[in-house]
């Protein structure tokens, strides 16, 4: 049997490989999308599986639809395939074999299914809970195979997946990059470079992890901070109090920093956010660490009262559980902001502990107008903005805590008696002054 597919040279080892579990990077227009359908029409035409159930699974169903359907009907033409338009599956006449798309924006489609095989398209774009809590299990009694492809946008779970999949042998992984792939021409490469800022050209052909995001508040300063080595080991000092900076929220994420102020360096050692929690829990977290606490930043709506908490504030729960919190100077978000990348030369933060935050903190981004096309000066409404706002904090506290006091004037000498001295020992005059 015969299909519309003939594959890119560089695919041919992918196509080839033995291993069940698959990771792909690989810059813009390589042709992965391709490649994977093609991968899932080549599976469901050998395979001896009864009833087999291929999947291709995009961020959004209409991204899907939009990328992959059409791709998926002209490799299976010549088959004779039964095409359901309704549903965007395909239907292989002599095996029943069958492959559909869906969109990860509706995971209850996909519960109560079985795969045989999967393709995850920009897994950087979909929530990671989705491969754990959904379609790891799907693949569980039929053995089935995943096949995880995108292109770089930070250090987020598509990365976590690249980087195990380049260090276990279980794992088939492929990288191309636009320099060495051969599949743009180098005038088109060229003038990428000229119309594209650095990161976006790094992270979109050169297949970068480190690149900042497009948008992101703190992108480069991150950079810089993981090319300096300081995002490495960076233990407690017992002999140093540790600071906290927390972003509270009423029915999503609370996020906590921990700090140190070390020799002019800030020290960020910890790092704990989590949802639907009560101030309790986050009082427990605090105790249960072994670290010597002095000051708990907390933003100004900790002292709103609320019904749910009896009338009490957050700054009244936490005083009543043992812990005094200080509410963190007044100053906008965007000088937030900049106080924030004002201060991340100077920090370090601890490779593991941090780990999350810091990818929080990549993913901390400006909010896209789409009818002006061009980035608004607020943040998008985001997962990440909780961490993101508590750095921010930790930042401010920073500023105000490092402010040198106001030096005093320098008197003023004439003929060396100060002009104050001077102006004491002139006889005033009585009577109102002309």
């Amino acid at each position: 049997m015969r299909i519309d597919y003939q594959p890119r040279e560089v695919f041919e080892p992918f196509h080839a490989r033995a291993q069940r579990w698959a990771a792909l990077v690989c810059h813009r227009r390589a042709g992965k999308t391709v490649a994977c359908v093609g991968e899932l029409v080549i599976r469901a035409v050998r395979t001896g599986k009864e009833n087999a159930r291929y999947a291709y699974i995009a961020p959004f169903y209409s991204q899907a639809k939009s990328v992959a359907w059409d791709y998926l009907k002209r490799i299976v033409a010549p088959l004779g395939a039964e095409v359901r338009e309704s549903e965007l599956s395909v239907k292989l006449p002599h095996n029943g074999a069958l492959i559909r798309l869906y969109g990860a924006d509706n995971p209850d489609a996909l519960r109560g299914i079985y795969l045989d095989g999967v393709v995850l398209d920009e897994y950087a774009d979909t929530k990671p809970s989705l491969w754990g809590a959904v379609l790891r299990p799907l693949l569980a009694d039929r053995c089935g195979w995943a096949v995880f492809i995108g292109t770089p946008k930070g250090r987020n779970a598509f990365f976590d997946i690249v980087d195990h999949s380049r260090r276990s042998e279980d794992w088939f992984d492929l990288t191309l990059k636009a320099s060495t792939s051969g599949l743009l021409r180098l005038s088109e490469l060229e003038d990428a470079k000229r119309t594209m800022s650095e990161d976006q050209y790094n992270a979109e052909f050169e297949c970068s992890f480190d690149a900042a995001i497009v948008g992101a508040y703190w992108g480069k300063e991150l950079r810089v901070a993981l090319e300096n080595d300081r995002i490495c080991d960076v233990p407690y000092d017992p002999a140093v109090p540790v600071e906290t900076a927390w972003d509270i929220g009423r029915s999503d994420s609370t996020a906590i920093w921990f700090y140190q102020r070390v020799r002019g360096e800030k020290h960020f050692i910890d790092h704990y956010e989590t949802n639907g929690e009560d101030i309790a829990h986050y009082a427990d977290v605090l105790n249960s660490k072994p670290y010597k606490y002095s000051d708990h930043w907390l933003p100004h709506d900790a002292r709103a009262k609320t019904l749910a908490s009896n009338g009490k504030s957050v700054v009244e729960q936490l005083f009543a559980l043992g812990i005094k919190g200080k509410i963190v100077p007044s100053l906008s978000r965007q000088d937030g902001i900049q106080a924030a990348r004002m201060v991340l030369p100077v920090c370090w933060f601890d490779r593991e502990k941090c780990q999350d935050g810091l990818e929080h903190l990549r993913q901390y981004k400006r909010q896209w107008d789409e009818d002006r096309k061009m980035f608004g000066p607020d943040p998008a409404k985001s997962p990440h903005n909780h961490s993101a706002d508590a750095f921010r904090y930790a930042a401010i506290s920073m500023r105000d805590g490092d402010a040198r006091p106001a030096k005093p004037a320098k008197p003023r000498f004439f003929n060396d008696v100060s002009l104050d001295e001077l102006w004491a020992k002139t006889p005033r005059a009585g009577g109102s002054r002309l």
